[in-house]
């Protein structure tokens, strides 16, 4: 299968050296991989020129966006940077992140699981993270869930979802709309990416909003917005957290700011988001239970 890869990066110095050479030493090769430099200040786009001597199927693209810190839409707007330089002779488009070394056989892996079903539209590993000397994962990885640093999609599916949205949960949006198109959705746990740079490390006050803000856009409602605020604050181990997400909620629906999905689409949405939240309880033993 040919895979296209876009990976953006902004002053990705410390990093994007190993995750190139990871890259570069898989048992199935990508057919091109661009790199978006946005905006950096460091040797980013050093580091990337000269792998791109060695390797002809590595481009380098030079953005000069904002150097606002905006999760979701710098993002995805740097990846669009890369896109657009790509024609459509390829059969999965990857967007990863500039902070992550890949097991040499992660491509095979997923042109396998992509080969075996033809109704897979993305497949992932999952992400992990180094402490006390040990790499463990991630908090935020879940068997459900494919983390935004490293998105694979079937050609037909990323289309058919519309691609990428440029929003904070963009990376939630897309698996939600994969699902109302009726596409399967693959984690492979033995498929082990060292994740260099923690999820969220950046994050301003400003950007934690956002959060919120994506929840009123995918039509959760108030009900689902506030559990998952709740669960997400959880995992993160900050009540601060639930405060940011909440007081974004409720700023975009003042606001009344332009939704990212249908109203068909969001009803599809708060029904997937209520099963999945009700087969969760059923699944947790009662405590009176014997």
């Amino acid at each position: 299968m040919d895979f296209y890869i876009v990976i953006p990066a902004h002053n990705e110095e410390k990093f994007i050296e190993q995750t190139l050479s990871s890259l570069a030493n898989q048992t199935l090769l990508p057919k091109r991989l661009v790199v978006v430099n946005d905006h950096s200040t460091d040797n980013t786009e050093k580091i990337v020129s000269d792998f791109q001597e060695e390797h002809n199927w590595i481009s380098l693209v030079n953005s000069n966006s904002s150097d606002k810190h905006l999760p979701g839409a710098k993002i995805i707007n740097a990846f669009y940077k890369g896109y657009e330089t790509l024609d459509e002779d390829y059969d999965v488009i990857c967007k990863f992140d500039a902070d992550l070394i890949f097991p040499s056989n992660y491509l095979e892996k997923l042109a396998d699981h992509f080969k075996a079903n033809k109704r897979l539209g993305m497949a992932s590993g999952f992400c992990y993270i180094k402490k006390n000397k040990e790499w463990i994962l991630e908090n935020l990885t879940r068997k459900d869930h494919i983390r935004g640093a490293l998105k694979a999609y079937k050609k037909e599916c990323f289309e058919q979802i519309g691609k990428l949205k440029p929003s904070m949960g963009w990376d939630t949006i897309d698996e939600l709309l994969s699902k109302y198109y009726d596409w399967e959705i693959l984690t492979d746990e033995t498929l082990h990416v060292k994740h260099l740079k923690p999820t969220g490390i950046s994050y301003n006050k400003a950007s934690k909003h956002l959060q919120g803000e994506a929840m009123y856009k995918m039509h959760y409602g108030f009900t689902i917005t506030l559990i998952s605020a709740i669960k997400l604050a959880y995992k993160k181990g900050s009540f601060e957290l639930f405060k940011d997400y909440m007081a974004g909620y409720l700023k975009a629906k003042r606001e009344k700011v332009d939704y990212l999905v249908s109203e068909e689409q969001g009803a599809f949405i708060r029904k997937l988001r209520w099963n999945g939240m009700l087969e969760k309880l059923k699944k947790q033993k009662s405590p009176f239970s014997t």
